[in-house]
């Protein structure tokens, strides 16, 4: 059974906790793009093979996605901000470690512990869930989710500067400050969660996902140079399917799973991980394509011979549009829901990638291209984490969106591989040189608008929800309003001491039939508690409070409002309501 407990006091956070969360994501997407502007001279750099030159981005991929649902479920278990700290200390190790080689094998065991980082995003997204009032949680939720867009734009033109004018492991050793210091601030501003999931980890279930990951990524980010119809390629697709159906058999057996996945395949949950694919998709496209656009000679008849600089500086438009959509999300998702949002956001990558397909003849060409994506990736990515959490108990919070961080991470991977492979099969060989075509560079705009059709497509199907989603409230009075609304089709009542004495700030637990969390909450000064109910059904009320023994009430729900008083006066004590 899994319940979500409290371990210390309930700390309110401050002002400053959604900006030092943003900022954490923000180093991680630092983390990711400092290597871009130098990809090309990687060979060179640390005198290898271009073949085995790529493996220092591979490995930071998969040791990432290894990473992103592992480090959500542990912080689930044992604390989001203790998980996300060791996320972010594992990356300063990892790029300290990168910063004093230029021998290929230790920078790739560098770089596969910079990987780490990528599961700052979903924790910082739970720790948003659980301490933030939910008048505020929308907007700060969409700043979380666009970080990674965010600190990959900014951090692009900046990159290319350091590159061109000192050593290039400059770059990691600014990427290892960045990540101390975003430790510093978050020790010092963000409290810990007060919830946990209760239970053990699951580390069968963690190392067959681990494994069936990493015979799936690696032939999708590898398949260009293996050939995609070698024995090699395809023996891993093969095994990484037999990996993962065996591990799914598992995961539904064992009790305490490192995925649930029945909460996993519930209607809701499923398409929008889908969904999560093809913006993750449509999102590397314009990443890949635009540089390489920019920086092309003139005498190619069609590049911009921009510098690399100017290119990034092009491209930034893209992470800071993605920054100011926040606000807008937290509008338009308060006003007509997450998924009306998403659609939204897609539709306007659409009209991105179709406008972008006649708008590649100059450099401002390109700028408006990336604002216009930067708006509608910004939109679908701050839609997809409310639209999870909207699905899952609080406890399963950081392994749900640890899992949907990987969805967007799988769809960035066949972005790489798929555009990586249309350029190269449309290149001109000049002077030994493969030169990406503009035809290339057109097939690349359209492969990213039929996965942004396929998005809008499963985004349709999203379920309406039933109720309104946990992110919907704008404002103090609406959110008071909601609250309103709940309480007449949940649970209300006191916790009460021996002497029948309101107890304050006691912990009330909602729990359903299948022993998960459905809601949680505090106790009022006065002793009074209020929870909402999914559905109607049978439940039970577990209570608990310093210096008092735990209480369990069962109770029915039949869509009305149900009083249930919760009576501390005997340490154990089970109440039938």
């Amino acid at each position: 059974m899994t319940h979500t407990t409290t371990d210390q006091p309930h700390r309110r956070a401050g002002g400053a906790v959604v900006p030092v969360l943003a900022f954490a994501g923000i180093v991680v997407a630092v983390m990711q793009t400092l290597l871009v502007p130098v990809i090309k001279d990687l060979p060179l750099l640390l005198d290898t093979a271009p073949s085995n030159a790529t493996w220092v981005l591979t490995s930071t991929l998969l040791s990432g996605a290894v990473a992103t649902p592992i480090m959500g479920r542990l912080g689930d278990l044992y604390g989001k901000r203790r998980m996300l700290i060791l996320s972010l200390a594992v990356m300063v190790v990892g790029a300290l470690v990168s910063a004093l080689t230029s021998q290929l094998l230790t920078m790739i065991a560098g770089r596969t512990l910079q990987g780490f980082a990528m599961g700052a995003i979903p924790l910082g997204i739970g720790l948003m869930r659980d301490m933030l009032p939910r008048e505020k949680l929308g907007s700060a939720m969409a700043l979380m989710s666009s970080s990674i867009g965010v600190g990959g734009g900014l951090a692009l033109p900046a990159a290319a500067l350091v590159a061109q004018h000192m050593n290039w492991h400059a770059l990691f050793y600014g990427a290892a400050g960045l990540g101390a210091l975003s430790i510093v601030v978050t020790l010092l501003v963000v409290p810990e969660s007060p919830m946990r999931a209760e239970g053990s980890f699951d580390l069968l279930g963690a190392a067959g996902l681990s494994t069936g990951l990493v015979l799936l990524l690696l032939p999708i980010t590898k398949g260009s140079d293996w050939g995609w119809s070698s024995g090699t390629t395809l023996g891993l697709f093969a095994a990484s399917v037999v990996v993962l159906v065996l591990w799914g058999l598992y995961e539904l057996r064992v009790q305490a799973p490192l995925v649930d996945l029945r909460t996993t395949a519930r209607r809701e949950v499923l398409l929008t991980n889908l969904a999560s694919i093809m913006v993750g998709v449509s999102f590397y496209v314009v990443s890949l394509v635009l540089p390489q656009l920019l920086q092309l000679p003139k005498a190619t008849g069609y590049g911009l011979g921009q510098s690399m600089v100017v290119a990034g500086l092009c491209v930034a438009p893209l992470g800071l549009t993605m920054m100011f959509t926040a606000p807008v999300y937290a509008r338009l998702s308060a006003r007509f829901g997450p998924k009306v949002t998403l659609i939204i956001g897609l539709l306007i990558i659409a009209v991105g990638y179709g406008g972008g397909l006649g708008l590649m003849d100059a450099a401002w060409q390109t700028i408006v291209t990336s604002v216009v994506l930067g708006a509608g990736i910004g939109l679908a990515y701050s839609s997809l984490p409310a639209l999870i959490v909207g699905a899952v108990p609080a406890s399963e919070t950081g392994a749900a969106n640890g899992l949907n961080t990987l969805m967007r991470s799988i769809g960035t991977s066949v972005s790489s591989a798929v555009i990586g492979m249309v350029l190269a099969n449309t290149a001109h060989n000049v002077g030994g040189l493969e030169i990406p075509t503009m035809r290339g560079f057109h097939v690349s705009f359209l492969i990213a608008t039929a996965a942004v059709a396929v998005g809008l497509l499963l985004a349709l199907f999203l379920p309406k929800p039933d109720r309104a989603p946990q992110l919907r409230a704008s404002s103090e009075e609406d959110a008071n309003l909601k609250r309103a609304e709940e309480v007449l089709r949940g649970f209300r009542g006191r916790v009460l001491d021996a002497e029948g004495t309101p107890v304050a700030r006691a912990k009330v637990t909602l729990i359903d039939r299948r022993g998960r969390q459905a809601g949680a909450t505090l106790s009022e000064a006065d002793g009074s508690y209020a929870l909402a109910v999914p559905s109607e059904g049978a439940y039970v009320l577990a209570a608990r409070a310093s210096g008092h023994g735990p209480l369990a009430s069962s109770a029915t729900h039949h869509g009305e409002e149900r009083a249930v008083e919760l009576d501390l006066a005997l340490p154990g004590e089970t109440v039938s309501a």
